[in-house]
């Protein structure tokens, strides 16, 4: 395979220019406008930021997306899936009242906000992944899938089970909805955390195997039944369902590429990365740390695997900032991100996309002015 091409440009901005004009340019460099948006439905995937967090991208970087999808006719719409955990991203109500606190409402952006599975993470379109290892049917959002194009615009930083998150984390994790990421995470079934159980029977009616029964209005869930769609987690009123996060990181990280594989097979995609603020854990964390290492730098390229090899790489050249998670770890891996997490490995999530034939991990990197 020919090396994919991904271009880039720097965080300074002079006098007379603008880092969201600078950011334009590179889209438009890249080849955005190659794609055909006339009438056609553009989501553009993003994390809003878990609220508390300050390290998410700013609002202002999906205006200039989502402007120049606009400018080449076509609809686009800010999306993301709801989490699984219990936070202020878990339901469609929450999250979007999370995204307007964080800045990303219509009349900042320009577009709309849609949470692709729905009210409760439950509405979700079952995708075949050709050649899956570990998932034969990715459980995917259905506005997401129900959209044209697909535009990745992520925030690459650090992630304490992945390594980093960056295009094919935002695009396999933050698609999948939350039956799809229970199966990312997990390598068993759901549970009942029975003090936190209400007796209320809302996990009885969606399951569609009569795997959870109630006793002395405690539900438990019969796993020789269970067949881990997690819609149970997605009805709960009072969490009580938790997942079991118990899956390997490595196969967490090639179930990340199959669902990215399912997201984007078939349609025209595009991917942008902003490498600054480079926190050490993800977006999804109510807080953020300090940056690990200076802003480097807006990436764009049609292939994400490139783009996340392209964009580690260049993270890695960079000095460790004082004072920053890095700076206290032991620098033995020649890597910043498994410096902060030894026990993760990113390459393996590149690896296993390269082998389903989502990209390469060969670019050539062409800076843009």
């Amino acid at each position: 395979m020919e090396k994919a091409k991904v271009y880039f440009t720097n965080m300074r901005a002079l006098p007379g220019d603008s880092l969201l004009a600078k950011l334009e340019r590179l889209i438009k460099k890249a080849g955005i406008s190659d794609i055909d948006f006339n009438k056609k439905y553009a989501a553009i995937k993003i994390h809003f930021g878990e609220p508390g967090n300050l390290a998410f991208l700013r609002p202002n970087y999906a205006k200039v997306v989502a402007d120049v999808v606009k400018e080449l006719g076509g609809r686009p719409f800010l999306t993301d899936c709801n989490t699984l955990y219990v936070g202020g991203r878990k339901n469609a109500l929450d999250h979007i009242d999370s995204a307007y606190l964080n800045g990303y409402t219509p009349f900042s952006t320009g577009c709309h906000v849609i949470i692709a599975d729905g009210l409760k993470g439950t509405d979700e379109a079952l995708v075949p992944v050709e050649g899956g290892e570990y998932v034969k049917e990715a459980k995917i959002g259905r506005a997401i899938m129900d959209a044209d194009i697909i535009i990745s615009l992520n925030h690459f930083k650090g992630h304490e089970a992945t390594g980093f998150g960056g295009a094919l984390k935002n695009l396999g994790m933050g698609c999948g909805s939350r039956a799809g990421k229970m199966e990312m995470h997990s390598a068993g079934k759901p549970h009942v955390n029975r003090e936190c159980c209400i007796g209320c029977k809302m996990c009885t009616k969606v399951c569609a195997h009569d795997a959870i029964t109630l006793a002395d209005r405690k539900a438990s869930i019969d796993h020789n039944k269970c067949a881990g769609c997690g819609r149970c987690i997605g009805v709960c009123p009072a969490d009580a369902v938790e997942p079991a996060s118990d899956e390997s990181n490595n196969i967490l990280n090639c179930k990340i590429a199959e669902y990215t594989k399912a997201v984007i097979s078939g349609r025209p995609n595009f991917h942008i990365s902003l490498v600054i603020d480079v926190s050490p854990y993800c977006d999804c964390h109510g807080e953020n740390d300090t940056a690990i290492i200076p802003d480097v730098g807006m990436f764009a390229s049609f292939d994400p695997v490139a783009l996340d090899v392209a964009c580690a790489d260049a993270a890695n050249r960079q000095p460790i900032l004082a004072g920053s998670m890095l700076d206290e770890c032991e620098h033995t891996h020649h890597d910043h991100f498994t410096d902060i997490g030894p026990a993760t490995n990113w390459h393996s999530a590149i690896e296993h996309a390269v082998k389903l034939g989502i990209g390469t991990d060969q670019y050539e990197l062409i800076e843009v002015k």
